[in-house]
């Protein structure tokens, strides 16, 4: 198969599959290799290069849907922006700020972006990006191992560790999914928002998890964060704080293509791989599940 020839800096997502132009693409790809508050196995920096690489290796046609989904809605991806490896000096305000002026201006562009971490707190640019373009609210469905829900950690409001208490503080309706390791704060925090959260344990012992997930989506507009530790690690090992009992992989995909279904999706971002050195699986699983969540958005 020939393969699009870029620099490394700025490989194509599926390669030649989906070669097409900025202005032609619907949907548009943003790396964010930030990494700078991780506190357990590092490396997500390198995620979405590793992302983008291993997506040379899928298959254009989805048999689930029945269609090349690249052909249909063409990808494009952009350059990386706040690279923690290209400037390590990179502080959380620039970064968000760089996040933020990228994502609106694919918002001004009519695209339909998917952002690749880099780590969980680029979340709270992006979001910011479409909170300032939408004049309706929204509910943030997040996908994770992990609350996020603390206040500060480690010195710093901007830690990975906080990013969706960042988003209750902008407002916004939120739906933790999989969670399955908060601390005593954040179940404190839980019970007096009344976050609806779907806790991991709940998703293997009740059948009706999916409906009651998407019944407390209170808004018509959703985005989707999703912190590849959601995913149980025994599908999906290369992540910084893997837990065990996470969802498996069509428990994930079928309740994504109900969200896109049933809502309108205005975004996604997928963060925290760290990829292994001597496995290809957690990088190619998470770039399938890229290209998932276009192909879901092209039933829209």
């Amino acid at each position: 198969m020939k393969k699009l020839s870029v620099t490394p800096k700025h490989r194509q997502f599926l390669g030649s599959e989906a070669i097409t132009t900025y202005s032609e693409a619907k949907t548009v790809i943003l790396p964010i290799p930030y990494e700078k508050t991780t506190t357990y196995r590092k490396g997500c920096e390198n995620g979405a290069l590793a992302i983008i690489e291993a997506s040379d290796q899928l298959e254009a046609y989805d048999d689930e849907l029945g269609k090349e989904t690249c052909i249909e809605t063409g990808i494009y991806t952009q350059k990386a922006i706040a690279d923690t490896r290209v400037n390590p000096t990179i502080t959380p305000e620039e970064m968000l700020a760089a996040t933020t002026e990228a994502v609106s201006q694919l918002i001004h562009d009519g695209k339909f972006m998917i952002a690749l971490g880099g780590e969980h707190a680029i979340t709270e640019g992006v979001v910011k990006a479409y909170q300032k373009a939408l004049s309706d609210s929204f509910t943030v469905v997040q996908i994770d191992a992990h609350g996020d829900l603390r206040f500060s950690y480690q010195g710093s409001i901007y830690n990975h560790a906080c990013v969706m208490r960042r988003i209750l503080d902008m407002g916004l309706p939120t739906l933790p999914v999989g969670i399955r390791s908060i601390c005593k704060e954040e179940a404190e925090l839980i019970a007096a928002r009344k976050i609806p959260v779907i806790y991991a344990r709940e998703i293997y012992y009740d059948r009706n998890w999916m409906a009651k997930a998407i019944a407390n989506m209170t808004t018509k507009r959703v985005f989707i964060t999703i912190d590849l530790d959601g995913l149980d690690p025994s599908l999906l090992p290369g992540v910084g704080t893997p837990e065990p009992g996470g969802l498996n992989w069509y428990e994930l995909t079928q309740f994504l293509k109900q969200i896109f279904l049933q809502k309108e999706v205005i975004g996604c971002d997928v963060t925290e791989l760290a990829p292994l050195q001597d496995s290809v699986v957690s990088q190619f699983t998470a770039a399938k599940l890229v290209y998932k969540l276009i192909g879901y958005h092209s039933l829209a």
